[in-house]
């Protein structure tokens, strides 16, 4: 297996990325991104690109792979509308519509959250609503999109947010007992990177997976 991976210094990302270098199914990992990594593995490459808008200077080192894992985001606190649509939709589409005409044989594998809705009132669920329809709309192989809800990051892994690395201090000890407690709302960045994965590899029978889905796939 042939990854692209974006985001692969966020806290999903950096799972993801932990899982496919120790997966004897991905062959390599090809990571794009605006800031570099510090991390070498015989498996791991770097593109470092500022405008993630627009990759028609790096299409040719887009060819050839079969899995893409969208795990870019940001927090929607503090953004207004137009600046969160312009990280979560129009980078987002940009990306995906360039693999889609370079790899039409792709799995793509796309980075939501629990409550998306794209007819809700609150303004990042309805965003991401409307970008995991748009997702779906492209011709790719396949596409799936991940509800993660609370995440627990293991392994060393921290999120990039300060206001998240400090939610993480201070209810740390608790997830593993809310995990047990409510499977449906928490899972793991191991798990996700896992889950993520195996679904690129052999499918799964919703296209829209909530965290109890991802907690499930084994």
């Amino acid at each position: 297996m042939r990854v692209i991976l974006f985001g692969a210094s966020g806290m999903v990302g950096q799972g993801v990325l932990r899982e496919c270098l120790l997966d004897r199914d991905v062959s390599d990992v090809l990571a794009v991104g605006r800031s570099p990594l510090n991390q070498q593995h015989e498996k791991l490459r770097e593109i470092l690109h500022e405008d993630l808008t627009n990759l028609d200077a790096i299409q040719e080192q887009l060819q050839g792979y079969g899995t893409c894992f969208f795990c870019l985001g940001v927090s929607s606190a503090g953004m207004k509308e137009v600046d969160y649509r312009h990280v979560t939709y129009d980078l987002t589409m940009a990306a995906a519509q360039t693999l889609a005409k370079l790899n039409p044989g792709m799995t793509f594998i796309y980075v939501s959250g629990a409550g998306t809705d794209s007819s809700g009132r609150s303004m990042w669920a309805r965003v991401k609503g409307e970008t995991e329809n748009a997702l779906f709309q492209l011709p790719f192989k396949a596409a799936y999109m991940f509800r993660p809800g609370l995440i627990q990051p293991l392994h060393g892994i921290k999120s990039k947010t300060r206001i998240y690395r400090v939610f993480y201090v201070v209810l740390g000890p608790f997830i593993p007992w809310l995990m047990a407690a409510f499977p449906k709302y928490v899972t793991t960045t191991e798990q996700m990177g896992r889950a993520m994965i195996i679904v690129a590899r052999q499918g799964a029978p919703k296209r829209v997976l909530e965290s109890q889905d991802i907690n499930d796939v084994h």
